[in-house]
Parts: structure tokens; C-alpha cells; sequence
């Protein structure tokens, strides 16, 4: 039987959503004891990768405003935002900014002092707030410097949560854990859990995303009960460094980099005119994909087609001081200096708009269980999210759940009964399951199978015929990992096996993206459908809503909260 480990609440995901709670929860309850769970080591959380910059309105005396920001993200979101979260988004955002800036964060520094921001796509004022382009880093840095200073947090690094354990009501129970250093598999008990491990990038092939980055909140919460929200919302970066994905950040084109075609032009004047490349990343992933399918991109054998992303007129100062990392970067990976050649860019999966279904607070329909980050959907960002408001999402929600939680420990009495059924099963699973003999097909093939197939059927364009060829080749993926074969049947860091129960979550989140999309008859935001090219607000102003129905789904809805603005058409 399991080893039982008792803690009062349990975080899954240590970025900056998981430290940001942890922090407030440390806070407000004194003695709190807090067990962190990840499975890398706590500072390689994806969170580090975020590069740009972070979105917050802080110079309304230079004309920016808390309602021009909110307008922005609601329109940038092709009005599936829900107003009343993104108003409660854009009143917090600053304040976070300052208490990073009191934490000891070192903001980019304009020459009188103030924190430095730029330009970001989709944003009418510049609000990117910065440091340097290693600003996921800097903030990930700053809260974890700030967790030491408070007792009562229990690290498990690299361990690997394999199920949400909750009772017949849905009341959250413990977590399913392997310790990969032992090999030893626990339960680890709490009242409650905040789920914050990020988001499925890596259904994809070509993906920013860290290779950790594989939806297993998500898949726990939906096998759980849960209902994951607006799956179908993928977003496509305009610039994925080719071949291996890596992100140049946005700030690149907020900085002043053009994107340019094969005939040198920059074509985003024929697609959005008044912000060319700072249009919203949608628009810019359809731009760039129609330029290279009607033969404007660049070729190269071996290499998916390209086009250019040109910072030379930059300068090396301006490329030195705002942008080290992407120039490190591009000359480590493919051996170009962008301060005098252009760099080879494409479309590239980036960030899940839709994740776990949450209130405004952040809590989950089960009782005792939070989300909050890329892994919640508080929709925020409806169909499309602007940049820079992912990792400001990340901070509040941070925020506001620990706040939750905090006031939680102190009204709920204890820990509900655990069945030992329960934590048998997982273990049985596990160990006697996917370790256990036979089983013939490989996880590694139908990884590689199921990113194909994304890569294929749910890209920056798609239709119905496409995602039908699409669902039922994740089907087929799904049927053969039934036969999987685990060959390293070791107990200690046996990565074959984590890479199987990856894979699991993959399948299961693939199928719910595919077949909402699939649902959804119409183009909005990232979601853009060449068999139904228009936004239809009358059929499709709605939520997607999904859940697991024994071996199928169940595919609902919910409206969208509009508060403050009609939807209008989108243009910029």
C-alpha cells in the first residue's frame, strides 16, 4: 500500500502560477503547510521560458487606461472573453507588477526610472512589461526567492502525479504520486489542491513548448470529473525558430522587427494595415501561413517552409539591450546573428486558450480543488489570447487562489475518509499494468504518430474533413496504447514510463481538442475553419464545455459573459 503523506494543501505545477499561490498562502496562513509538487526540478517549470514581457496597465498619465487594456483582451479574444473576468484581470495585473518590484524582481529600467515597457501585438498602448526577454525567468526567480523566506513548503521535485483521487461526490481526496528518485509511489493527502501544471503544447511536433509540457493536469482533472472548457483554441505563435520551434519572442516585432516574405516584402500591410506586425497572433499565424501555401515562403530541402523574421535595422545596441537571449539564441541553434541577417521564422503551437473549467475565483466545480495558470480556463482569452497576458494570468489567478485557499483551510474541518479501492487501483495500474508483461506497441511510435496528426488536422487552418481524418486517427492511437509495451521495467527514474503516462494524458487531451473543434461550425480567433470562413455570433457565442462519458465524451455549452461590449466585427 502506498506510503500516506498529509499536508493541508497541495499545489500540482511549481511555475509561476504554483509559486505565486504558494507565496500567498504562506502569507495569510501562519504554520501553513504546504506540499509543492512538480515533476522536474522546481526551477525548470516551463514559466521560464516566457520571454516578452508581462501585460499591465501602469502609466495612465502618459494615456493608458484599465478600460483600454480590457477592450484590447476582448477584442483580441474575438469577443469569447468573459468581460466580468477580464475587468477583475486588468485591475489586478498592476498591482502584481509592483509587488514583484518590491520582492526584488529587476525590471528593464527606462533612463528617469520607471519599469520599462514595449510594444506587444494586439495592444494599444505599450504595456509589455520587461526584463530584458527573460522575463518568465526573472519573475519565476523572484517568487521562489520569496517562498524561502516563509517555513511550511515541502518540495517533491521530480515527482509524477498519475491521478486526482476524489470521492463518489467529487470532493478532492489526494493525489496519486511517483517519486522518481525512489521509485516509491505515495499518496499525498491535502484539503485542498490547486492544479497549475501548465498547459498540452506538446500534442504538437513543432512547439515552443518544453518537452515536460504534456496537459497531465488537464487529463487528471478530466478523468476526474472535471469539465475542460475551449480546447479547440490553440494558439499558433507567428515566430517558431525553424527547424526546432524555439520562440523569438514577440517582443522581437515589439522592438521594431519586420517579418518579410521571400520577395523581401513585409506582407502583413495586406492583412492588417494599421498594426502590421503587431497585429494579434491569430491573424498574424493566418498571414504567414497564406504566404507560404501560395508559394511566397522560403524552401529549403529537409525544413518546413519559412519565412523571415528581419531585425537587422535594429541595430546591435537595441538587440544587445532588449533582446540577449533570442540573439544568444538564434546564434547557438542555427548559427545566425540577428543583428545583421534576417532569421528563418514559422507558425508554431504555442499556448492552450481552453484548459480546466473554472469560476472567477479559480475554483472547480469539485469541492476543495482550484486552477489556476494555462491549465484553468477562467476564460480570459476566449479564442485568442494577446500577448503578454499569460504570464499576468499566472500571477493573479496565482494570487487570488491562494487567497481562496487560505480562507478555505480556515473554515474546512479535515480530511475526508480515503477508500483504499482507491489508491489500490492506481498502484494495480501502475505497476502491475504498464510495468507488468505483454503489451507490444511502443509509446515512442504513437507519440511520434499522435503529433503528426496534430501537426496535420488541427493547424492554423483546418476543416471538417481534416479534423474527422484527425479525430479517428487519435481514436486509433488511443485503442492501440491499450497494448502499450513499457520496456524498462526498473522502478527507479524509469522515464519510460513517465513518458507513457504522458502519453496517456496526450491521447485523452487530443480527443477532446479534435472533437471540439470539430463541433465548433465557424472561424473565431484561432480556431479558423476554410469550410466555415465567418464568425457566426448567433450559433456560436458560447462556451465549449466537455467531459468524459465512460469511453466517449459529452459535449456541452455555457454562455459567454458579456458586461460591457456587443461583439462587433474585428479589423485592425
Amino acid at each position: 500500500m502506498a506510503r500516506e503523506v498529509i499536508h493541508d494543501v497541495l499545489i500540482l505545477g511549481s511555475g509561476l502560477a504554483g509559486l505565486r499561490a504558494a507565496v500567498e498562502i504562506a502569507r495569510r496562513v501562519e504554520g501553513a503547510d504546504i506540499g509543492l509538487v512538480s515533476k522536474v526540478q522546481l526551477m525548470r517549470a516551463h514559466s521560464v521560458c516566457a520571454e516578452g514581457g508581462t501585460g499591465a496597465v501602469l502609466r495612465e498619465d502618459l494615456g493608458d487606461s484599465l478600460d483600454l487594456h480590457a477592450w484590447d483582451t476582448v477584442k483580441g479574444s474575438d469577443f469569447l472573453a468573459d468581460q466580468d473576468v477580464v475587468y477583475r484581470f486588468v485591475e489586478q495585473s498592476p498591482k502584481e507588477i509592483h509587488q514583484l518590484d518590491r520582492w526584488g524582481l529587476p525590471w528593464s529600467r527606462t533612463e528617469d526610472g520607471h519599469i520599462l515597457q514595449r510594444d506587444f501585438g494586439g495592444h494599444s498602448y505599450p504595456r509589455a512589461t520587461m526584463a530584458a526577454d527573460k522575463t518568465g525567468f526573472f519573475e519565476m526567480q523572484t517568487l521562489y526567492d520569496t517562498l524561502q523566506q516563509h517555513g511550511g513548503c515541502a518540495r517533491y521535485d521530480e515527482v509524477f502525479a498519475s491521478r486526482i483521487l476524489v470521492n463518489d461526490e467529487g470532493r478532492f481526496l489526494g493525489l496519486s504520486v511517483i517519486d522518481m528518485a525512489s521509485g516509491e509511489m505515495l499518496t499525498l493527502r491535502g484539503r485542498a489542491l490547486l492544479i497549475a501544471t501548465g498547459g498540452a503544447g506538446t500534442l504538437y511536433g513543432f512547439t515552443t513548448y518544453s518537452d515536460t509540457v504534456s496537459g497531465d493536469g488537464l487529463a487528471m482533472a478530466y478523468r476526474a470529473g472535471l469539465a475542460l472548457e475551449d480546447t479547440e483554441f490553440i494558439q499558433f505563435h507567428p515566430t517558431g525558430l525553424i527547424p526546432s520551434g524555439i520562440l523569438m519572442t514577440e517582443g522581437c516585432r515589439g522592438e521594431g522587427g519586420y517579418l518579410r516574405n521571400n520577395q523581401g516584402e513585409r506582407f502583413m500591410q495586406h492583412y492588417a494595415a494599421s498594426k502590421m506586425e503587431l497585429a494579434p497572433r491569430d491573424i498574424i499565424s493566418r498571414a504567414m501561413m497564406t504566404e507560404i501555401l501560395e508559394g511566397r515562403g522560403f524552401h529549403q530541402d529537409g525544413e518546413l517552409d519559412h519565412l523571415q523574421l528581419d531585425m537587422t535595422h535594429l541595430g546591435a545596441e537595441r538587440i544587445h539591450q532588449r533582446l540577449p537571449l533570442i540573439r544568444e539564441v538564434a546564434m547557438k541553434f542555427i548559427g545566425m546573428d540577428p543583428v545583421d541577417t534576417p532569421v528563418p521564422v514559422r507558425p508554431v503551437a504555442h499556448y492552450s486558450m481552453g484548459g480546466i473549467e473554472t469560476d472567477i475565483d479559480g475554483a472547480c466545480t469539485a469541492p476543495g480543488i482550484w486552477a489556476a495558470g494555462e491549465a484553468a480556463c477562467v476564460s480570459l482569452h476566449g479564442a485568442n489570447r494577446l500577448g503578454t497576458n499569460s504570464t499576468a494570468e499566472c500571477l493573479v489567478w496565482g494570487a487570488i487562489c491562494g487567497e481562496k485557499i487560505a480562507g478555505f483551510l480556515g473554515e474546512e474541518p479535515g480530511l475526508p475518509d480515503l477508500p483504499a479501492d482507491l489508491v489500490a487501483a492506481e498502484e494495480s495500474r501502475i505497476f502491475e499494468g504498464l510495468l507488468g508483461p505483454g503489451g507490444s506497441a511502443s509509446p515512442f511510435e504513437i507519440r511520434h504518430q499522435l503529433r503528426d496528426a496534430m501537426d496535420q488536422h488541427l493547424g492554423v487552418y483546418r476543416d471538417g474533413a481534416s479534423m474527422q481524418q484527425g479525430l479517428d486517427k487519435v481514436r486509433e492511437l488511443k485503442a492501440a496504447f491499450k497494448d502499450v509495451q513499457v520496456e524498462d521495467k526498473s522502478r527507479v527514474y524509469n522515464t519510460n514510463l513517465v513518458r507513457a503516462l504522458e502519453l496517456e494524458n496526450l491521447l485523452d487531451l487530443a480527443e477532446v481538442a479534435v472533437a471540439s473543434a470539430l463541433a465548433r461550425e465557424e472561424s473565431r480567433g484561432a480556431h479558423a475553419r476554410t469550410d466555415f470562413p465567418d464568425r457566426d455570433d448567433d450559433n456560436w457565442l458560447k462556451h465549449t464545455l466537455v467531459r468524459q462519458a465512460g469511453d466517449g465524451l459529452d459535449i456541452r455549452y455555457k454562455p459567454v459573459a458579456i458586461t460591457h461590449w456587443e461583439p462587433v466585427e474585428r479589423k485592425y
